[in-house]
Order: C-alpha cells, then sequence, then structure tokens
C-alpha cells in the first residue's frame, strides 16, 4: 500500500530519483514501524482467532456471566451476614431500624433477578438498570461513594453493564430487521458501547495508582496503560482486551487468593470482594473481544479507509 501512494499519480518509473536521491521504489519498499506493528499485531489476532474458534459461540455467555457474578457473590453475602450487615449499617451508618431490612431486601431483590436476566438474556435493558441502581444505593448506603479506589472499580463494573447494554442492542438488529427505529438503535449502541470500553479501563488505573512500587508493577503498569489506551480509541482493541484479561486474571489469583485466608480473617471478605468484581470486569473485557469497539473506533475507521 505504502508503494502505491508513493507513485500513484506522478508517473515514475522505479529508477527515477527526484532531487538527486534514492528512488521511490527503495524509499517506501522497507515498511514504516507502525506498519510493521500492525501486520504483526494482525497476525496475532488471527492466531488467536484460530485458538478461540471453539468456544467463540460461548463467549457472549461467559461474559455475561462473570459481569454479575459479582452481584451473585454479594447477593449471598449479605444473606449470609444478615445482622452483620444490618448491625454495620445501624450503628455505623446510622440508618434507623427498618429502613436497614428494605435497603437489604431490595438489594438482594435486584441483584438476584437482575442477574439473572442477564444471563438468560431476558429484559437487559431493566436488568442492567436494577444493577446500575444497586451500585448507586450501595456506594451512598455504605458511605464508600468517596473512596476513589472503590469509585474506580464501580466505574469499570458500569462499564461491563454497559457492554451488555450494547449487546442487547446488537441482538435487536436482527431480531427486528428492516424496522424504521433500526438506525436510531444502531446509533444508541454505538454510544454505550463507546462509553462502556471507555469505564472498563478505570479499575487498571486505580491498581496503576495504588499499592506499593516495585520493577515487575512498573512493566505491568506500562504494558497495562498501553493496552488500555488502545481499548479506549478502539485500536487493535480486541488484542488488547485479551492482554488486559490474562493481566487481571493473573493479578486476580495472587492478589486476592481469599480462598488461603482463613474464614474469619479481618481481610477476606475484602479480597473476596475485589476477587469478583475483577471477575466481572473481565466479564465485561470478553464481551469487548466478542463484539468489538464498535465504529466509534480506529478499528473501523481504518476498514472505510
Amino acid at each position: 500500500m505504502s508503494q502505491i501512494r508513493g507513485t500513484a499519480g506522478y508517473h515514475l518509473g522505479p529508477d527515477h530519483r527526484p532531487f538527486g536521491g534514492p528512488s521511490m521504489s527503495a524509499a517506501t519498499s522497507d515498511p514504516s514501524p507502525l506498519d510493521a506493528i500492525r501486520t504483526q499485531t494482525s497476525k496475532i489476532e488471527d492466531m488467536l482467532d484460530t485458538i478461540a474458534e471453539p468456544i467463540k459461540p460461548y463467549l457472549p455467555a461467559i461474559g455475561r456471566f462473570l459481569i454479575v457474578v459479582t452481584f451473585l457473590e454479594d447477593a449471598l453475602r449479605i444473606i449470609t451476614q444478615w445482622n452483620d450487615q444490618l448491625a454495620y449499617l445501624r450503628d455505623y451508618r446510622h440508618i434507623p431500624w427498618g429502613f436497614t431490612h428494605l435497603f437489604l431486601g431490595l438489594n438482594v431483590i435486584a441483584m438476584l433477578f437482575g442477574s439473572t436476566m442477564v444471563i438468560m438474556r431476558r429484559r437487559s435493558e431493566w436488568a442492567v438498570g436494577g444493577l446500575l441502581a444497586v451500585v448507586v444505593a450501595q456506594a451512598v448506603g455504605y458511605g464508600l461513594i468517596f473512596d476513589l479506589n472503590f469509585f474506580l472499580r464501580n466505574l469499570s463494573v458500569v462499564g461491563g453493564l454497559l457492554m451488555v447494554f450494547s449487546d442487547s442492542f446488537q441482538r435487536r438488529k436482527f431480531a427486528f430487521a428492516g424496522l424504521p427505529s433500526l438506525g436510531d438503535e444502531k446509533d444508541r449502541k454505538v454510544y454505550f458501547q463507546l462509553a462502556g470500553r471507555v469505564l472498563l479501563v478505570f479499575l487498571f488505573v486505580g491498581f496503576v495508582f495504588s499499592g506499593e512500587w516495585s520493577i515487575s508493577r512498573i512493566l505491568v503498569s506500562i504494558v497495562g496503560l498501553v493496552a488500555c489506551v488502545m481499548v479506549v480509541v478502539g485500536f487493535k482493541a480486541k488484542l488488547s482486551a485479551v492482554l488486559l484479561v490474562v493481566i487481571l486474571s493473573i493479578f486476580n489469583v495472587l492478589i486476592n487468593n481469599f480462598w488461603t485466608l482463613h474464614p474469619h480473617h479481618p481481610h477476606r471478605d475484602f479480597a473476596k470482594y475485589d476477587f469478583f468484581q475483577i471477575l466481572s470486569i473481565v466479564g465485561g473485557l470478553v464481551l469487548l473481544v466478542n463484539m468489538g469497539p464498535g465504529s466509534l473506533s480506529v478499528d473501523e475507521k481504518k476498514k472505510v479507509y
């Protein structure tokens, strides 16, 4: 392509040397570093597509389950620790008796029904709306709205939910082919897809700016931040999402290994909560791998131009 661009419209022969310099064919025969990177990443993407071919039909289901797994775990934790949750809301958050029961009960119902509908692909819009309400309600109810790490993590969870919402538009496109409202739904899908993939990377931003620094942490942070930027702009977004899935999965198993802690260890619940939240964000990235970045991305613009 670079050779065609270099000589098109000028009728320069292969040995013609403008300004006494090297021939145009010699100047353009070697690919630029960016072209070489694109070639190599395209080969890697093709290889990953071949490897993932057997599980490709199951990626949407896997992604949706992982996205809601943190809500299912949270609902189970509230049910099994009901009295402790009530005591915390009453004694530390000073929520009156009765409202504490109502708050926890509505959260459990919304999480169980919303998660079930997401997994079953039923009424995804209502399910996502209910789960988004749970995220906001818990941030306010538990007094974590100003906790930066909690805030960034939940932005990423919201990003995963928006990917589910975008996927519901994609499915309706085939269900209602030919209706005039399709154009509007397609536009909404594109913007939700963009918002989803932007929000997904905030967890990694929180990871970079928290904890103790080491050589390995610096290297992982650099690679991860580059992948995050590529996901946001939609350049090699699928490959970048796969890279983030690998990094987050390894980090999750090594750092949030709650199963190694004693059942009464004070940090066990925190590690368990973080573990399932990261699983949810991994689920959003799996949906991104399956759906692609959407038309508002560098990858799609390259196909047009």
